[in-house]
């Protein structure tokens, strides 16, 4: 782990310091540990982002199975097109 030479100073309400000192001391770290440890993990995905996610899934599920559908329709209507031309013909 690189030393630590470098400081970073912010200026807070009241308000969010004693926020940032109780989330400190339920985590059982100092101040500066928890910004560090919270700064570093990968941002979580808010409920909107999962709902989106599971949306775009289901989207992308959807148009395969309609474009399965339409596919079978094309086919379907080929092979009738055809059968109605033989007995025109015939």
């Amino acid at each position: 782990m690189p030393a630590k030479t470098e400081r970073v100073t912010i200026l807070t309400t009241p308000a969010f310091k004693q926020f940032l000192s109780l989330e400190a001391e339920k985590a059982g770290v100092s101040i500066s540990e928890l910004i560090r440890e919270r700064c570093s993990q990968e941002p979580l995905q808010s409920d909107d982002e999962v709902y989106l996610q599971a949306l775009v899934a289901q989207v992308n599920e959807s148009t395969q199975n309609a474009k399965k559908a339409l596919n079978k329709g094309l086919r379907d209507a080929k092979a009738t097109l055809k059968a109605l031309k033989k007995t025109k013909v015939a």
